[in-house]
């Protein structure tokens, strides 16, 4: 079963409460057929994970009888490890491409609303528990985000930016192409465009005023945007550091949109805590990468899917020859990258791609020279440390949060295993049981 509900939790002798629901004072014990709970480690054979109040109280060797009264999770057969991070993903971005061209004019708020909620779901069930939205409204994506945190829909953990931060007419300007009167509605609304430094430091706190956790910019043209820009710098490197330095004075960290490597090495100069694509890195912004420890989110799904939709015609036509030359040049320079040294930070750009199928992203990282221990790091561990959230999520260690999933085999052997994710649980509740032997209360 895929998600859930009262019969098929009736007919495991449980109640809706008791394991996907609300939670409870008494603990729940997962057995573990093997074990990677520090990915970058070697995994421990069989274990059990005790969970309490929806964090991890102990892992101990071996499979523990549960105490009187717990409830057990018999993953007995299968390879378990700690929830999926994916750092850049859009939450609220329609799968179909066409369908979204044709009915934006027509949509509402409450449309856009219901797609995300759908897209949070499948992003949960395919095992991440954890993600990174970098571009989405901000009363829309806070909503969300504070539903899944009080339970009262599923998906998650939402880390959110809100809008990304352009100047006129750079990436992310949502009046590009558009009518007059579209536009002028546009700026109206626009509070994420700003233009010159002081400008900029006004935007970055209007999102985070609205509850922005991190803020993003966009130092570069984008393969998306609906304007023949280029993929080069387009915001001036004294924006870029008002940015940021605003972003790091209230406790947020900064996430430069860039391709080109001038914006790379602007954002990078600038103190950015990462770079996400990196398409057109090379020799010398590795250096910097490397000299100021920032973080690569490489997003290597995004243009393989965004190059599909724009051959069939899914894609205005600016966004073709962007999308031919950053796929050409994006595998290659970050398999350079990867060689540096860079540090790497796991992240899709779903969105772009379809929700539900982030995990593609771990072959594409292991194709270009990651090995699946390192990738499988990159979406825990690493991740984790990026989000500034080491200390509760990337591991299944004591006080930790209870962000739990497993597959059929070793993805340390086929890395695609995560591709087929057959259990979750997220904060200590069960939001998917596939072909799991036993679901019981202790006796």
């Amino acid at each position: 079963m895929r998600l859930i509900g009262r019969t098929a939790l009736a007919a495991l002798g449980l109640g809706l409460a008791s394991l996907c629901g609300a939670q409870t004072s008494s603990a729940t014990y997962v057995h573990a057929g093997a074990l990677l709970d520090r990915p970058g480690q070697a995994p421990r054979g069989p274990s059990t994970i005790i969970i309490r109040d929806g964090k991890v109280e102990a892992v101990r060797d071996g499979l523990t009888q549960p105490e009187a009264g717990a409830r057990l999770v018999d993953l007995g057969n299968q390879f378990v490890l700690p929830g999926l991070i994916d750092m850049h993903v859009h939450i609220f971005s329609d799968d179909d491409k066409m369908r979204a061209r044709l009915e934006s004019s027509t949509r509402d708020v409450e449309d856009n609303l219901l797609i995300a909620v759908d897209n949070a779901r499948r992003t949960l069930e395919a095992g991440f528990t954890t993600v990174r939205d970098l571009g989405s409204d901000i009363h829309s994506v806070t909503a969300l985000r504070d539903a899944i945190a009080t339970g009262l829909v599923q998906g998650p953990t939402i880390v959110a930016a809100g809008r990304a931060i352009s100047i006129t007419g750079g990436h992310g300007d949502g009046a590009n192409n558009l009518n007059r009167d579209l536009a002028v509605l546009a700026r109206e609304r626009g509070t994420n465009v700003c233009n010159g430094a002081e400008d900029c430091r006004r935007a970055v706190r209007e999102q985070i005023s609205q509850g922005a956790d991190v803020i993003k910019f966009t130092a570069t043209g984008g393969v998306l945007s609906n304007v023949a820009g280029g993929l080069n710098q387009q915001m001036f490197a004294d924006e870029m550091k008002a940015i940021i330095d605003t972003a790091h004075l209230f406790g947020r960290k900064a996430a430069a949109h860039a391709h080109g490597k001038d914006g790379i090495q602007a954002a990078l100069e600038a103190g950015v805590d990462s770079i996400e694509h990196g398409s057109f890195s090379d020799a010398e912004t590795n250096a910097l990468f490397k000299k100021h420890n920032t973080w690569l989110v490489p997003t290597l799904l995004a243009p393989v899917a965004a190059l599909a939709q724009a051959r069939a015609g899914a894609r205005p036509a600016p966004v073709l020859a962007k999308a031919e030359e950053s796929s050409r040049a994006h595998h290659a320079n970050f398999a350079a990258s990867l060689k540096a040294g860079v540090r790497i930070a796991f992240g899709t750009d779903t969105g772009v791609s379809s929700h539900g199928q982030n995990a593609q992203e771990f072959a594409l990282l292991v194709k270009a020279g990651m090995s699946p221990a390192a990738a499988i790091r990159a979406a825990t561990v690493d991740a984790a440390t990026l989000l500034g959230r080491a200390e509760s999520l990337g591991t299944i260690e004591p006080g930790k949060e209870a962000d739990i999933i497993a597959v059929a085999a070793s993805p340390l052997e086929d890395v695609t295993q995560l591709e087929r994710v057959r259990f979750v649980m997220h904060r200590g509740v069960v939001h998917k049981l596939d072909g799991v032997r036993q679901a019981f209360p202790a006796p």
